[in-house]
Order: structure tokens, then sequence, then C-alpha cells
């Protein structure tokens, strides 16, 4: 089955088809681990994960290499571990740690490999001497720059020309620079922050260097899929492109890029000053990881998102809506089938999530409804399949309605919904309105449905 993929380079919708398919190639860049990663961080790697997974059902899961780098040397790290007298791996090691916890807690899939900025920085000197040498870079007063002059195809990615550059910036433009564009590759260390030595003198890497270096080292010098979020697409993105085609005499470093759409909350962009900032640590104390994942991919990647209340506990609804018809299919024994073929186009033509959701949801009615005990395990099986492949249905239905109610507080529960049911067959409508109060006070939401009442505990401000 062929797969479709927007280009952001060629601006159109092309069929993918990978230089080996016994070596699939996949980049994304990861997060600077200096604090916890808010759920605009996570769209990226919640998305890209979807692909991976495609793509590993496709070619084989030995014939995907997917590497998502780790930037563990940046000014906010090194303003991070001056401020706390910290050497920076004591800065970057714990905000790694936690970022693989919050992914995880997403269902998103560890990369095949994370490369670290720090343990390549011989290949970013080796690069930069490769760019000197080759024209397109200059050494003045201690920092080495692109020279951006010198590759006519600067801007192709963003669709910027050099004078709409100039004419956007809003900084000043060093001194030292040939053009205002230029861009740097080495720079000097200020004091307390990291150094190494170089050609060019003591100092440290340039942010859009370290991917260049990275994503040769550990694929290539040209991959298949290059992803990240938009905000990337210029300048990091199509600096990229700059220093790896000129340091290598490459026509292409990727041959599909792919670029995922801002999440604005409320409406309106995230950041500190608005104080609206989302972190992933905090939210899943309260939300199911299954639920943010559901709620992250309800739109197409390449759209807008924007993050409200209502579009985490529709989230949550959707879920429960398939969790209560695996519970009510219980009795059924089946393990994850093959996801019918209208999911896996839905997933092939551009990562189409809402789609497959859809699909998600007829394969539940068509569980719910089927009365031959084949067919509800053909039904049962094939929205374990698609669920698994798309990241959700991974817990227990029990458990999931349960969230992090504890065997006491499930205990009380259920006694009280068996007397509420008896209440309602007696008609005793006071005792049931009397139960109904004691489960609000619980936090206890109650799902009737033809077979009996499901429940589950209540998110308090849920985003």
């Amino acid at each position: 089955m062929p797969v479709f993929l927007h280009d952001t380079l060629s601006r159109e919708k092309r069929e993918f088809v990978p230089a080996d398919p016994k070596r699939v190639t996949l980049y994304v860049c990861g997060p600077t681990v200096y604090n916890y990663a808010h759920i605009g961080n996570a769209r990226p790697a919640v998305v890209f994960d979807v692909l991976f997974r495609l793509l590993r059902r496709i070619y084989g899961e030995d014939h995907v290499v997917y590497a998502r780098n780790i930037t563990d040397v940046d000014d906010k790290i090194n303003q991070a571990a001056i401020d706390q007298g910290v050497d920076i791996s004591a800065i970057t090691d714990k905000f790694t740690a936690i970022y693989h916890q919050d992914m995880d807690a997403l269902g998103v899939t560890r990369p095949t490999l994370e490369p670290r900025a720090t343990a390549h920085v011989g290949e970013m000197l080796a690069m930069i001497g490769r760019l000197v040498e080759n024209g397109h870079a200059y050494a003045a007063e201690g920092h080495v720059l692109f020279d951006t002059g010198s590759f006519a195809d600067y801007g192709q990615l963003s669709g910027r020309s050099l004078e709409d550059m100039i004419a956007g910036a809003r900084v000043e433009v060093a001194p030292y620079k040939r053009h205002p564009a230029d861009f740097v590759l080495w720079k000097p260390s200020k004091p307390g922050e990291p150094v190494w030595a170089s050609p060019w003198g003591a100092g440290r890497p340039g942010w859009h260097l370290e991917c260049s270096a990275m994503i040769e080292k550990t694929l290539g010098p040209t991959i298949d899929i290059h992803g990240g979020g938009h905000d990337l697409t210029f300048p990091h993105h199509e600096n990229e492109i700059a220093q790896s085609r000129c340091a290598d005499h490459t026509p292409t470093l990727a041959r599909y890029w792919m670029h995922n759409g801002f999440l604005t909350m409320d409406a309106e962009k995230m950041s500190k000053s608005l104080g609206n900032v989302k972190l992933v640590h905090q939210l899943i104390e309260r939300i199911p990881g299954e639920a943010l994942r559901w709620a992250l991919l309800s739109g197409h990647y390449r759209a807008p998102l924007d993050w409200t209340d209502g579009l985490v506990d529709q989230a949550r609804k959707s879920l429960d809506r398939l969790y209560g018809a695996l519970q009510r299919a219980g009795d059924v024994e089946a393990e994850p089938g093959e996801p019918p073929a209208a999911f896996v186009e839905a997933l092939t033509d551009d990562l189409n999530t809402p789609r497959a959701m859809a699909e998600l949801f007829a394969l539940a009615k068509t569980l719910e409804t089927a009365t031959k005990a084949p067919e509800r395990q053909a039904a049962k099986a094939a929205l374990l399949g698609a669920g698994a492949l798309l990241g959700f249905l991974q817990a227990d239905p029990d458990a999931w309605f349960k969230g992090a109610a504890g065997d006491d507080l499930a205990a009380k529960v259920e006694a009280l919904l068996d007397e509420r049911v008896q209440a309602r067959k007696a008609k005793d409508w006071p005792t049931a309105d009397r139960i109904r109060d004691e489960l609000n006070a619980l936090n206890v939401v109650v799902m009737d449905g033809p077979d009996g009442a499901t429940w589950r505990l209540r998110e308090t401000n849920p985003t």
C-alpha cells in the first residue's frame, strides 16, 4: 500500500519511495533539555511516532532507523547550569530522563537512535572544516559563519529570498558578517559556559550545525524523511540544508520534509508571560496519557491545533466509547489483529489521523452489533490491531475506567452502583438520587448503557 506524504520543500503531497527499503531513515529534531516539556513540545513527538509505527509496519521493524536528537548544549542550558552552580550534564541528564518519562506516558515509542549534541562535537568541527575548505564558511573574530551568499538554493525550503530575510530582520547585524543572513557555525564561549578547542579558537558549536552533524553521523549525508515543528522550517531547517549540502557537495539532505502545525492555548500563543504553558509532566498526573495523545492527534498534523478544556474532554469521551465497546466484549478472547484496509489507507494518506479515528469508531460499532462469535472475535481483533498501530487501547478496559482509583475507592463505587441498580429497579428514586450525590462527591462519572453502568473518575481542571 503506497504512502503519500506532504513534502514542505516541493509544497505538494508525494508518494513516499525510500532510497533503500531495507534501511528507511527518519530524523526528527528532539528536545532541548533544560526544563520540562510542554504539551506543544509533545506534538511532534506524537505525530512522528505515528509515522514511525506506520513505516515499521510497512517496511519491517528492523528496516526503519529513526533518530531523534537531544540538544544538550544551548544558551538556556548553560544559563541554568550557571544559576545552579552545576555542570550542564546535571541539568541535561535530569530533564532527559523526565522527557523520556513524559513521552512514555503519551505512548511515544523510543527512537532507534538518540544522539546527543555534546557527543558529536568532533563531527561538528570536521563539518565546519569542510565548509571552510569548500568556500562556504569563513572565520571572523573568533566565530565561524556560514556564507549564505555562496549557496544559491538558500531559502528554498521556507520560500524566502535573502532580501526578504534582511527586510524581516529585527536584530542588529554583527559587523563581522559578510552578509546579514550569515549564521554562526562556531562561536566563543562566555565565562562559565562549556568550551571545546577548535582550529578557530576555543568555543562551542552553533545550534543549527548540531543537527547536520548528527544526521550525517547516525543516518548518512542524505536521508529519506526529516521532520519537526513548523516553527523550525526557518531558520533551523533552512540552515541545516545549507550546511549539509555544502559540506559534502550533496544535492539533497532530506528527500521529504514534514512539519507539524502550531499548538495554541485557547486560541492564544503559549507563553510564560500569559501563564498558559501546560507541562506534560503535570498533565499526566491527572489525565491519562492516551487521552492527551488522542487530543494531539485529533486534528491533522499539518493544521494548527487549539488546546482547550473541550478538546481534552472530548478526547477522553472518545476513548471511553472505544474502551466501553471492549469492556462489553470482555467475554471475547482476541489478540490484536490486522487493521482494516480503510484504517491503514487513512494513515498512508499523509497521516490522516482524524479519518483513522473515525475508522476506530466504525470498528467499535461493528463489535457492538455483531452477534455471532466469529464475527465478534474478528471485530475485536481488528479494533485492537488498529488501536495499537495508532498507539491507543493499550490499557485494560476496567483499569481505564477506574483510572487512578485505588482498590478501596473502586470497591466503594461498585457497591454504590449495585445499590443504585436495586433502588432504580424498586423505583426508589430518593435512594437513587442520594447515591448519585454520593458518587458525585467521590468525583465519579457514571455512564449508563444497555448492558449496565460503567464509571470513571472525573478530572478536575482537565487542561
